[in-house]
């Protein structure tokens, strides 16, 4: 844990020392990491990730919350994710041209976290809100190693240990804080957040992990891919096939045969093959977002040709303003989304870290 959190002070020393005063360099930063930056991360990537961000920081609500449309305005889980985004960016709190743009994110997740550790929106339309209170542990767990905020220690340790009384007797958890029902969406948020709180330091028990992971591992058919629900909606599905091994990558388990098998039933869906274009995958930013972080730990000498085409395919949509729209949930979403995947060479976030 110690190294974990040296390496984000250490990022933190690098951008103040190496940028103090001046807006971040994408180039510089990527020439300054590791090789997958430099040989992957081209200066169109970079120009756009820029460009998205600082199209994102435009859409900023007075109360430092993201998210627009009827739904996702002010969310939760977007917000989150967008916070993400400027993380992975090398943007970080209090510095550099976003960084008050990362404070007001703070600020807002923090003032959402009830009493009871549920970090979510009371009137809030969303069907599933333990999305956002899982996307919002593991935004705030990354904060927790770059800033000494009082009131930081307090909210996590409530929103983990909601996480932690609301698993179900089969492993898993679903949309409310409630152990009745699980599916494997909303579990692999949980686990997540349940790495990146423990990647900080704060407790979490073996056999919730353990017992996470059997859930998954029984949701998983033998074509590779992964059902909705164990035991039932039994189809398997590019997204949540991808989330699922990302949970288990987030349990610890990069290797054996659901790995393996999981790899070869993602493999089908690489942009740029004769599988499923992004207009005919469902969740499409959602499915790679999880499908970059599994080909960063897990495919080895597959992974090049995986990010770049995936980013040139990300590349070639529309963009509004700087921001991609997938018509499912907002902009500001689908633009965290897009700006996460093709961040993942840069390795600054120890929740994406090798």
């Amino acid at each position: 844990m110690t190294d974990l959190i040296s390496r984000r002070q250490m990022l933190l020393s690098f951008l103040l020392g190496g940028l103090s005063g001046s807006k971040l360099s994408y180039s510089l930063v990527a020439q300054d990491t590791n090789d997958d930056a430099r040989r992957l991360v081209t200066p169109q990537i970079r120009q756009t990730i820029e460009r998205s961000l600082e199209s994102l920081a435009a859409t900023q609500h007075q109360d430092g919350s993201f998210g627009s449309g009827t739904v996702e305005s002010h969310s939760i889980g977007v917000t989150a994710l967008v916070g993400l985004a400027y993380l992975a960016g090398g943007h970080t709190p209090g510095n550099g041209p976003y960084g008050e743009t990362v404070e007001r994110i703070t600020d807002f997740l923090i003032s959402r976290c009830d009493a009871n550790g549920f970090i979510q929106r009371p009137n809030s339309r969303t069907h599933g809100p333990m999305y956002g209170h899982g996307f919002a542990v593991t935004y705030l767990a990354e904060i927790y190693g770059m800033t000494e905020r009082e009131n930081l220690k307090g909210c996590l340790d409530r929103a983990i240990k909601l996480i932690l009384s609301s698993q179900n007797e089969e492993g898993g958890w679903r949309y409310q804080p409630k152990p009745s029902d699980a599916d494997v969406s909303v579990t692999v948020c949980q686990i997540m957040a349940l790495r990146s709180g423990k990647n900080a330091g704060l407790y979490v028990p073996k056999e919730t992990i353990d017992n996470a992971v059997n859930y998954l591992k029984a949701s998983q058919n033998s074509d590779g891919g992964f059902r909705y629900q164990k035991g039932r909606q039994p189809e398997s599905e590019f997204a949540r096939s991808a989330a699922a091994l990302v949970g288990l990558n987030s349990a610890g388990i990069y290797e054996g045969q659901a790995i393996e098998d999981g790899l070869k039933f993602l493999s089908r869906y690489r942009p740029g093959t004769r599988g499923p274009r992004h207009f005919q995958i469902q969740n499409y930013f959602y499915g790679h977002y999880y499908a970059v972080q599994v080909m960063w730990h897990c495919a080895g000498d597959e992974w090049p040709l995986w990010y770049q085409s995936v980013s040139e395919e990300i590349l070639s949509m529309k963009r509004d303003n700087g921001l991609w729209r997938d018509n499912v949930i907002c902009p500001e979403y689908s633009t965290a989304m897009a700006c996460l995947i093709l961040e993942m060479p840069f390795n600054f976030l120890p929740i994406f870290q090798r």
